[in-house]
């Protein structure tokens, strides 16, 4: 799937924006974790040299603990390499609708647009709007979640030099 970046710019915030922008208690908890994690300084250092050319795109609620776990450690793997990270926030559950998981609005139509079933969902993007990746609710393939984002520029990286 091919996205405008700009577009996303447009309807998102930067992630510690986001975090700032969270109600009590969720901010606290949210800040706690960002305290509290220490990243694994091998796959942050080849994430700097990546994040020029990256950008995840977030889909998160304040309410959600995978979140409050995962969202800290993207603002911090953010802060250390400059990777743009960008977050669709304020995520409703639809428990009205049969066919629908989100309610929309609150929950930006892009929960659609993106196929939007868990969160957070971690979509790995190039700077052309380009998807290579996703991590759903929790990286499985990886120690740590800035491991796992590794993996997936990584892995995009061998395949373009072919």
């Amino acid at each position: 799937m091919s996205t405008s970046l700009s577009e996303i710019e447009k309807k998102t915030v930067p992630i510690n924006q986001y975090i700032e922008s969270l109600e009590q208690p969720f901010q606290e908890k949210f800040l706690a974790r960002k305290q509290d994690y220490r990243l694994n300084a091998e796959a942050t250092s080849q994430l700097t040299g990546f994040a020029k050319d990256y950008v995840l795109v977030v889909f998160s609620a304040q309410w959600c603990k995978d979140c409050a776990t995962y969202i800290p450690v993207l603002a911090l793997m953010s802060e250390a390499t400059g990777m743009d990270v960008r977050i669709f926030g304020g995520l409703k559950k639809d428990p009205l609708s049969h066919t629908r998981k989100w309610r929309s609005p609150p929950s930006p139509p892009e929960v659609e647009t993106f196929h939007i079933d868990k969160i957070p969902t971690i979509v790995v993007m190039s700077k052309e709007g380009k998807e290579i990746g996703r991590i759903v609710e929790n990286p499985k393939l990886a120690p740590t979640l800035e491991q796992k984002i590794c993996e997936i520029i990584k892995s995009q990286q061998q395949c373009s030099a072919y």
